[in-house]
């Protein structure tokens, strides 16, 4: 646990690769602001829309500015997997840090899809959140969905495609089988970038091609009238689950524009109106989901609450939001667990998933 622990050094990566990368910067931003100084040294790591990564100064000005791209010979960082983890300076060939536990808090492709989950696993370095699978899985809305129908978890009616599939003849195959309006997005960003509310047959394959412009593989999923509310899981072996919150956009759905560019997009009605009953479902739910998806550490799992009290999982998050008004932290903060206290839980459980992982055997005698 974390109390047991003095001044442990946490690498926070932020920015990243992904169409989230703005969204990352800002949940850095406040992460970094409320990790307790007293119990951590907190290591910036940047990661540019390139792949670079950025150590110290050169992350703090990236941090503040949002780009990286008017630095001067900055200082690119290589991380090196030896008996500790360290962060080695590529010019120098310096050491500049031992880091104890990663917080990896890159939104999106390359940071949230089990890709820097399994560099994390290499370098043999606790980090928080989902392994690489948990994350995988979460990541493709596809793959979750079909590990959630074989758990008899309900989900919206959809159609799969690949960017090799012979689509454009099918369009009123898929109108026929959804209906309209539908929901089309790609399979593998979060954040509701490139989602689209096609309302016709024109829309429609405008919206696929906008999808298929972010990711090789889309979705077109029925649209489920219903209340959007969201739970948020913590935990590894016995997860826990927080109370409801529910999602009232202004706007025709959640979109990024509502999400992060009107700040009268959407009200968070935190605790949502339900019932016991209805609260006690969806916590049960989402940890149900939470262990069918093979996650650990954190999700944020995301419903649909119909008029005749039908549960559909929209999706997983497993690095949700984490700017000090998004829903993740703001749910479990309604459960009396503030801020910094969350950050301390997550890096606890980092630190508990490793320890129970170097007990597995690595060689067979």
């Amino acid at each position: 646990m974390v109390e047991d622990f003095k001044k442990i050094n946490v690498g926070l990566i932020f920015g990243g690769k992904s169409t989230e990368h703005e969204v990352s910067l800002r949940s850095a931003k406040s992460i970094y602001e409320a990790l307790d100084k007293n119990k951590y040294n907190v290591f910036l790591i940047g990661i540019g829309h390139n792949g670079q990564w950025f150590l110290e100064e050169d992350a703090k000005k990236f941090l503040a500015a949002g780009s990286v791209e008017n630095f001067v010979n900055p200082t690119v960082v290589t991380p090196v997997s030896t008996k500790e983890t360290t962060l080695t300076e590529t010019k120098s060939g310096k050491d500049v840090g031992i880091i104890d536990v990663v917080f990896p808090i890159i939104h999106g492709t390359y940071g949230e899809d089990g890709c820097l989950q399994g560099f994390l696993e290499l370098l043999d370095v606790p980090y928080v959140g989902p392994s690489v699978l948990g994350s995988a899985v979460g990541m493709d809305k596809d793959v979750a969905k079909r590990l959630l129908v074989e758990a008899n978890i309900a989900v919206a009616d959809y159609v799969s495609l690949h960017g090799y599939d012979n689509w454009r003849p099918k369009l009123d195959e898929f109108i026929g089988k959804l209906g309209l309006p539908v929901f089309v997005k790609p399979a593998n960003l979060g954040s509701s970038v490139g989602i689209t509310k096609a309302k016709t047959k024109a829309e429609l394959e405008t919206a696929i091609d906008l999808a298929f412009s972010y990711d090789t593989k889309v979705l077109i999923e029925k649209n489920i009238i219903g209340r959007e509310l969201e739970c948020a899981v913590l935990g590894n072996d016995r997860p826990e689950a927080s109370i409801l919150g529910e999602v009232i956009p202004t706007h025709e759905f959640y979109s990024y524009e509502a999400k992060y560019l009107d700040e009268n997009g959407a009200v968070l009605d935190i605790p949502a109106k339900l019932t016991i009953e209805q609260t006690k479902k969806g916590q049960a739910l989402a940890i149900k989901v939470f262990q069918t998806l093979e996650c650990s550490g954190m999700a944020r799992v995301d419903f649909f609450l119909t008029s005749d009290n039908e549960w559909y999982v929209n999706e997983v998050n497993t690095i949700p939001g984490f700017t000090s008004i998004s829903m993740y932290p703001k749910l479990w903060e309604a459960c009396g667990v503030s801020y910094s206290e969350l950050l301390n839980k997550l890096i606890s459980l980092a630190i508990e998933k490793k320890t129970s992982q170097k007990k597995i055997k690595r060689s067979y005698s």
